[in-house]
């Protein structure tokens, strides 16, 4: 649902949108192909969420930036739209049917040569990456279980000036409400005491979207 910005009331979130950089052709096409797959577009990043990814994109420049969970590929437009020149965006999912969605919409804006799919189990994939600080962009929104583990993967591989960005770490409010103890919940806080107990890196939790963790290396 592209106008979603969660803890803001419709009509602080719609200044928000009408605020910050909006979509192109090509990602009003797709938010609207999403839709049609009804209950699932939920998935789908806010525009506004997106604007930011794009900018935090063009600032950092990344060379290589890694996907992790792509849905129907706007969070892989917003960051491949931005990237320089050799740049090149790795996607990795499971499901050929949303990605199909994504592939589609990826040749319509020409960034089809970007960005590499790989559709496997994402630390399979994240595992067969070379071990050194290659990474200078990374996003994780996926199976909230596999979050450690995926961050754990990208750490190791960030490189200097590298960031990390995570989906969806305040889940609707829930991980700040002691009576909310599903098992989403539970992963979702587990990682961010995770990570803000890690002293190899800074984070900070972002109240964008759902919750948006930004993590970078701690300087040496």
């Amino acid at each position: 649902m592209s106008s979603r910005i969660d803890f803001l009331d419709e009509a602080l979130a719609g200044y928000v949108n009408a605020h910050s950089a909006g979509p192109d052709e090509v990602q009003r096409q797709l938010i609207e192909a999403t839709a049609e797959l009804g209950g699932w577009s939920v998935m789908q990043i806010g525009t506004a969420q997106g604007a930011f990814m794009t900018m935090l994109a063009t600032l950092l420049r990344p060379r290589f930036a890694v996907e992790i969970g792509t849905f129907t590929g706007y969070s892989a437009l917003c960051v491949a739209k931005a990237l320089p020149p050799g740049g090149r965006l790795l996607c990795c999912d499971v499901s050929e049917e949303w990605t199909a969605i994504a592939r589609d919409h990826w040749a319509r804006a020409g960034l089809a040569d970007r960005i590499e799919l790989r559709i496997a189990p994402a630390l399979d994939t994240l595992r067969s990456l070379p071990d050194e600080p290659a990474v200078d962009f990374a996003f994780i929104d996926a199976d909230k279980q596999s979050y450690i583990a995926y961050y754990e993967e990208l750490v190791p591989r960030l490189s200097e000036r590298g960031v990390i960005l995570v989906d969806n770490v305040l889940w609707s409010g829930n991980v700040a409400n002691p009576d909310q103890t599903d098992s989403t919940t539970e992963e979702l806080r587990a990682f961010n005491a995770h990570v803000i107990a890690d002293e190899r890196v800074l984070v900070a939790l972002l109240p964008v979207g759902d919750g948006l963790s930004m993590i970078t290396r701690r300087p040496a």
